[in-house]
């Protein structure tokens, strides 16, 4: 693992300066390649990675993927365990709080999702005007739309709000999964 101290040193064969690229956790930032130049008024160095194969688009304590090795870990858990150990329910909480639930903490949980499985009969009329040969998941991404105009009272800077939204999704997925089957 590499300390905050560790850099990568670039030296331009073009001009001869050399550059301190910050190296974090085994990664730099594609954006400090900003400061090579030829010349002052340069936009400055890009980086070029087809199809994303050497590209971090973020950094996650949620998820580790490495489909070369085929690993999936969620919270550091292998996927493998927690498809055989763990449900749905239990899986949303850890990706949500960062830990599995104690029995305690996943009773509560469960009430949270019960109060909001109710999906409005609003949804169910959306789903009937697709036509009879839509893709089930472009339908479900297009309810999971829909469902921000039924509860318009989000407020994004709220930490209860976000919970209360995550909540609600976790709740009426199932449901809008099955009527993009049924319905």
């Amino acid at each position: 693992m590499s300390n905050s101290t560790d850099a990568l040193t670039v030296t331009d064969n073009r001009t001869g300066t050399s550059y301190e690229i910050p190296i974090t956790d085994d990664t730099i930032r594609a954006t400090d390649l900003r400061q090579i130049k030829v010349q002052e008024s340069d936009f400055g160095m890009m980086t070029y990675d087809p199809a994303f194969m050497n590209t971090a688009s973020c950094r996650s304590a949620i998820t580790f993927l490495d489909g070369d090795l085929g690993i999936l870990r969620y919270r550091g858990y292998p996927i493998e365990q927690l498809a055989e150990s763990s449900n749905f329910l239990e899986v949303g909480s850890l990706l949500l709080k960062g830990e599995l639930p104690n029995q305690a903490d996943y009773g509560a949980w469960v009430e949270d999702i019960k109060a909001h499985q109710f999906v409005h009969e609003n949804l169910r009329q959306f789903f009937r005007g697709f036509r009879h040969d839509a893709h089930p998941m472009l339908m479900t991404m297009s309810a999971m739309a829909a469902l921000g105009t039924l509860y318009q009272d989000f407020d994004i800077e709220s930490p209860e709000s976000q919970y209360e939204q995550i909540v609600r999704i976790i709740a009426k997925i199932p449901t809008l999964g099955a009527w993009a089957y049924r319905v």
